[in-house]
């Protein structure tokens, strides 16, 4: 009977899921924001409990999606009547790059260094931080990009150009921290690397918040300041 009853209570719970996330699953899943996080870890608990807790009868199980599923629907209904709601549900972008510039206290508060924004940009196949001109950080972690005009997408076929060589940008500042290996890839040394900083009007490289080298387009340095 044991067997019988939590298969039905199984049956029953998937067929409720079911139709619940057919409602909200573009919002579960697409844009999975951490209120619609939360709301997906206390639904598992609750029928995870009701299924295997044999004193649960088979209609709460079907009471608590219920009562779950509507706050869910009606607070997702209210959120698109009040935007104060929808922010505070759904959360908003950070800039963390402003007109070419890393807005380093947008990045502190999203929680995430240099290298994390830069393991992003290159999910969204870009490879240097010197081709965006604006990127945002969503709700749900992902990030969203424009890139500098001359970075935009094009093909060589659209002006009958000849192939290039293509350079990988490289570290060489991250943090504040130098990264030795990097600096001896690209044949140079700390005394160069101190010319290409002073030259920028910097003195040491703890003052600097990213630098990159480009085989062809020289230095990229951004130092530590506030936006």
């Amino acid at each position: 009977m044991e067997i019988i009853q939590m298969s039905m209570k199984l049956a029953i719970g998937f067929l409720f899921l079911f139709v619940f996330i057919s409602i909200l699953g573009k919002k579960l899943i697409d844009q999975f924001t951490p209120f619609h996080f939360i709301s997906a870890i206390v639904l598992s608990e609750l029928l995870g409990n009701a299924i295997y807790e044999e004193r649960v009868p088979i209609l709460h199980i079907f009471v608590a999606i219920l009562i779950w599923g509507g706050l869910l629907s009606f607070l997702d209904y209210i959120g698109q009547k009040s935007l104060f709601l929808r922010k505070l549900f759904e959360g908003k972008p950070s800039m963390v790059i402003r007109n070419g510039q890393v807005d380093y206290q947008q990045l502190k508060k999203c929680r995430m260094n240099i290298n994390q924004l830069q393991s992003l940009l290159r999910q969204s196949e870009i490879f240097s931080i010197r081709e965006v001109s604006f990127a945002f950080i969503e709700p749900n972690g992902s990030i969203s990009v424009l890139k500098k005009a001359k970075y935009q997408k094009t093909t060589l076929q659209d002006f009958n150009l000849p192939a290039f060589t293509i350079y990988l940008p490289i570290t060489l500042i991250s943090d504040g921290k130098l990264i030795k290996e990097n600096l001896e890839e690209i044949n140079k040394d700390i005394h160069w690397l101190n010319d290409q900083l002073l030259s920028k009007g910097i003195d040491k490289f703890e003052n600097v918040l990213f630098a990159e080298w480009l085989e062809d387009d020289g230095m990229m340095i951004i130092p530590y300041r506030l936006m």
